[in-house]
């Protein structure tokens, strides 16, 4: 267990032998009904799993907590610094890579230049210069307006239509990442110099075009990494763009899995 923060526990799962690789994931099998709702979406419900026992079964020590989901049954007031506090608590005091998908992506990044004990650092469907900063402010802001004046009236929802998404989850919940969010407004992204191997990828159609009651707000991921790709590179940045791939495809574990080898291996060659 490790002890986060704001005082709560948060169980750890540790698989395999090697170096060290952070996945700030749950590695549990999911079950029906919740894996067939999540495949109509595109996403693998068993991608910590599957991560998991392949960077095993490629001799590293995975340490995966369901973080997530823990700061949806325990919300706090998140920040940049609470956020990479709480993931550096899962390390258990070791060097460490990291994989993180989406804000998870962007935890990686703040808890990169907050440690000198990451290894490494591949960052998913979250570019780290260009960032949507300010546009998943407004997203996060729309979704816990929805959670606290709006009542769910339980309709039906569209596989990958976010319009007839209803926020369900108690203020709570979506305040924690406004806060996370605001936290960030000033943040330079350019001051982050990192000397570790880093790699940032996405898919090339990572764009989320969200409808009217979320503000009509665009998050170009994809745009971003592509635009910034050059000056990103030249500073020490992998770059990688996945063809046809949007964001909930962008993070299957299959297409995944290889970029994380391909990165981590050069940690592995270390031991031999």
């Amino acid at each position: 267990m490790a002890r986060l923060h704001d005082g709560t526990e948060l169980e750890v799962t540790v698989l395999g032998d090697g170096p060290v690789v952070l996945l700030p994931m749950g590695v549990t099998v999911t079950e029906e009904p919740r894996a067939s709702q999540m495949r109509a979406w595109g996403a693998e419900p068993d991608t910590g799993h599957l991560l998991a026992a392949g960077l095993a079964a490629a001799g590293f020590r995975v340490v995966a907590a369901d973080y997530e989901a823990h700061r949806a049954s325990h919300p706090a007031a998140l920040t940049a610094a609470t956020v990479a506090q709480d993931l550096l608590a899962l390390t258990g005091g070791e060097r460490f890579a990291y994989y993180g998908y989406s804000w998870l992506a962007l935890a990686g990044l703040q808890l990169a230049i907050r440690t000198d004990r990451m290894t490494a650092l591949v960052m998913g469907g979250y570019p780290p210069l260009g960032g949507p900063y300010a546009e998943m402010l407004a997203v996060t802001r729309a979704a816990h307006r929805m959670a606290t004046e709006k009542p769910a009236t339980g309709g039906p929802v569209t596989p990958g239509d976010w319009e007839s998404v209803e926020v369900t989850v108690p203020p709570e919940q979506t305040a924690q990442y406004v806060s996370l969010y605001e936290s960030l407004t000033s943040f330079d992204e350019r001051t982050a110099v990192l000397t570790i191997p880093r790699m940032a990828f996405a898919g090339s159609e990572d764009n989320i075009q969200y409808g009217p009651k979320w503000g009509s707000v665009r998050v170009p991921i994809a745009e971003r990494l592509i635009r910034n790709r050059a000056e990103l590179e030249s500073m020490g940045w992998g770059v990688q763009l996945i063809p046809g791939v949007d964001h909930t495809a962008g993070m299957r574990p299959e297409l995944v899995l290889p970029v994380l080898l391909d990165n981590f291996s050069a940690l592995a060659d270390l031991r031999k």
